[in-house]
């Protein structure tokens, strides 16, 4: 189950390129094999983190201190376009990372981010530029305050900013659940409704219940 999420402050780290795809967040054969899981932090990034050679890029922002430790990532337009791989998001999930902001996302790879317990945060893309800037000119280590329940930013200087997110999708992050488990709360609504059903439209479950009766 996702890890629930409340309130965050922690240290962001601005990656400001557009377009980054899944593929650039994570290889596709970083992918392979069935014992992935647990081991995706590293290869997070793996094309911007590392050289050839295989040491690492001291270009790169998620290389340099304080934003090794980054636990939120400021992103251009467009974050996690193209495929539609969740190993994107457990990659991303596994370096630390807890929540984005950004002006918009890839619709899946957004999607996905809520079933792993990631914050995908859009706000204008004025917002997400000033507290790119903010970030990168504090005195501090650039850390910004989330707090889900109030739907609401603090950039390093203060200034808060709010957001907006579907109802149903906050209170998942907020209890630590998913999309099954959240349906699994109104089991006794669905299964009136299904008892419902098969009272007015009995042949509609006749299939289903003879397979059952069967079994």
């Amino acid at each position: 189950m996702p890890k629930p999420f409340t309130k965050l402050s922690a240290i962001a780290a601005p990656i400001m390129r557009s377009n980054i795809d899944t593929d650039v967040i994570i290889r596709i054969e970083r992918l392979v094999g069935n014992s992935i899981r647990g081991t995706l932090g590293k290869w997070a990034f793996g094309s911007l983190r590392y050289l050839a050679d295989g040491s690492e890029n001291p270009d790169f922002i998620l290389n340099r201190e304080p934003y090794r430790d980054a636990e939120v990532l400021i992103t251009g337009p467009n974050f996690g376009c193209g495929s539609s791989r969740e190993g994107a998001v457990w990659s991303l999930q596994e370096k630390g990372i807890r929540a984005i902001i950004g002006s918009g996302f890839g619709d899946i790879f957004f999607a996905n981010c809520f079933q792993n317990g990631i914050l995908p945060i859009v706000v204008e893309k004025q917002i997400v530029d000033g507290l790119a800037m903010e970030v990168e000119h504090s005195q501090g280590a650039g850390r910004v305050s989330i707090d889900l329940e109030e739907q609401t930013i603090t950039s390093p200087s203060g200034k808060v900013h709010r957001f907006e997110i579907d109802p149903r999708r906050r209170a998942g992050l907020l209890k630590g659940l998913d999309e099954v488990a959240l349906t699994l709360q109104r089991d006794s609504e669905i299964r009136a409704f299904q008892s419902a059903d098969r009272a007015e439209r009995p042949w509609i479950h006749f299939a289903t219940d003879s397979a059952r009766d069967h079994a």
